[in-house]
């Protein structure tokens, strides 16, 4: 049994099925999981198989999610491989991502910022992490 920890970055959203289907387009990802009405709550947990990372997006009944609270709201994906990133910034552009300028110009060096209809932000990063 692996004891390192699996992450979900989990957030609400007024536009599950765009959203998700966007995420799910646009980085390639996997539908994991969804739940409906569960206290109230609806979602969806998308990932790939083998990563130990997913993204859940989540609505409520009667609750407005609204928009992402700033523009440094940011998912960040590292593909060093360059025609790897140059596809996945194709895709997201494809899904319906809008291609922004990252409010941190560190961002903008060697990678391109995409907005979601929420305008939360995702980073496509065309370097190695630097672990």
């Amino acid at each position: 049994m692996n004891d390192l920890p699996i992450m979900r970055v989990a957030r609400p959203t007024d536009n599950l099925k765009i959203i998700s289907k966007m995420y799910m387009d646009g980085l390639k990802m996997s539908l994991v999981g969804a739940f409906t009405d569960h206290d109230g709550f609806s979602g969806v947990i998308i990932g790939n198989s083998g990563c130990p990372y997913h993204l859940e997006f989540t609505t409520k009944e009667g609750h407005t999610a609204g928009i992402a609270p700033t523009q440094d709201n940011l998912l960040v994906f590292y593909l060093p491989n360059p025609d790897a990133w140059q596809k996945c910034c194709q895709n997201m552009i494809s899904a319906g991502f809008r291609p922004v300028d990252s409010f941190n110009p560190y961002w903008d060096n060697t990678g391109k910022t995409f907005e979601d209809c929420d305008r939360y932000r995702v980073v496509i990063q065309n370097s190695n992490w630097p672990v």
